[in-house]
């Protein structure tokens, strides 16, 4: 099963905690503090996976977390850092922040890897909190915790062109004669479930890979059909083959077929409905008359396009198509991708800079990214570490904020979780 678009759950591994420790050592009587570092939480990467096309084993497994650091020990024994998560992605993979659809990483060279979310850092032992006049600090702080994040991971084939048309116009059949690809093929619509590539051989020109594409019909751009769901394949594609029946087996009309289907590409994407396009054809040799041909050509000529009649049952025009595909191929660019200048890879500690103070129930609520850090690196129950907390939301602004707001001696302050009672 072909699988392009899913969602999982990521989480970096939570730093460890910093220990509480002092030195006991024969004939040393009051021995100083000697609590070490929690170790680093893992960190979580992306990389390309050589060997995968497909997200289907996404499907079955959607939680992904990297490993813990571990917690500190006395003498100044640091914990052990978590082991960072490498995820293995197929090559052409994007990948979303879910909440706010940013691109975070897209994966489209061989050998590439990303680092993605950050693992939270590990505490400091109570060490680092000797001061002159606190000698024997029964405090340390606790690991951040790592981040977790919804991610969407969305898979374009990295393809040079793209079949485009109707469904059961001969996409996939040209593709089976041209390419060493395999599509299932059947005289009935839909009958290509899912995108499929194929590698035209040198013979023609320089190599090159095309796209099959699961036909798009009317209301594409608005998930009528299969449409919707496979247009994404062919946004990186830099020459689109227009397939057109011009058989009149279906009764179709090849210059309707044209319009609708550009219509939808316009629909889904003012850029790709730019891209550089051959009408092909095909089924030349079902042909009645040349009717539908002729008026397919006039339209072609009207656009400036060019046009090739081939038949993928007796090879005709195909040589020619993929000769002059290989020589417009050499003209265009690769085609751009996606802008990651937007990408910030962050810890909680980057984004700890502010708080908010407001009234609720009769209290003054003080919460935000800043003091839910301080929170998670005291001891509330310590005195010594109460002490330090306190320094900290003076040194955060918080203390005169509060003043400002109109604080009281006897108030209720709530900072995060915790109901405390403000002396000035």
């Amino acid at each position: 099963m072909f699988t392009d678009y899913v969602k999982i759950i990521v989480k970096a591994g939570d730093g460890g905690n910093g220990a509480v420790s002092f030195r006991r050592e024969k004939y040393v009587a009051a021995g100083g503090p000697d609590g070490g570092d929690g170790g680093k939480g893992g960190d979580v990467y992306f990389a390309v996976d050589p060997d995968a096309n497909t997200l289907i084993d996404f499907r079955y497994k959607k939680k992904f977390k990297a490993e813990n650091g571990n917690n500190g020990e006395g003498g100044h024994r640091y914990g052990k850092s978590g082991e960072d998560l490498t995820i293995k992605v197929p090559l052409g993979t994007i990948i979303k922040d879910s909440a706010t659809g940013k691109v975070l990483a897209d994966l489209s060279e061989k050998g590439e890897k990303e680092l993605i979310i950050l693992g939270g850092r590990g505490g400091k032992g109570n060490s680092h909190f000797a001061t002159s006049t606190r000698q024997a600090p029964r405090f340390s702080q606790q690991g951040e915790k790592g981040e977790e994040k919804e991610l969407i991971l969305e898979l374009k084939l990295l393809a040079d062109v793209g079949l485009i048309g109707f469904p059961n116009v001969g996409k996939s059949t040209f593709l089976s004669v041209t390419t060493s690809a395999t599509p299932k093929i059947a005289d009935y619509h839909f009958t290509t479930l899912e995108p499929n590539l194929g590698v035209v051989k040198a013979e023609y020109g320089d190599s090159f890979v095309i796209a099959d594409i699961p036909g798009i019909i009317e209301g594409a751009s608005q998930g009528t059909g299969l449409g919707l769901q496979f247009l994404r394949h062919i946004e990186r594609t830099r020459l689109l083959l227009h397939v057109i029946d011009v058989s009149g087996a279906e009764g179709r009309n090849p210059v309707k077929d044209f319009e609708i289907i550009n219509e939808e590409l316009k629909k889904y994407s003012e850029k790709l409905s730019t891209r550089k396009q051959i009408i092909v054809a095909s089924k030349i040799d079902s042909m009645q008359d040349e009717t539908l041909y002729k008026e397919l050509k006039e339209l072609a000529n009207k656009k400036n396009m060019e046009i090739f009649k081939i038949s993928s049952a007796t090879g005709e025009g195909i040589k020619e198509l993929l000769a002059r595909v290989s020589e417009i191929l050499k003209t265009l660019p690769k085609e751009e991708l996606y802008e990651i200048e937007d990408r910030k890879v962050y810890t909680l500690e980057e984004k700890d800079d502010g708080f908010t103070i407001f009234r609720e129930d009769g209290m003054f609520v003080v919460d935000g990214p800043a003091v839910q850090k301080v929170m998670r690196r005291v001891n509330l129950e310590d005195n010594e570490s109460m002490y330090y907390f306190q320094k900290c939301l003076e040194q955060l602004g918080v203390n005169k904020k509060l003043k400002e707001a109109g604080v009281q001696e006897g108030d209720t302050v709530k900072v995060v979780d915790w109901e405390l009672e403000w002396y000035d």
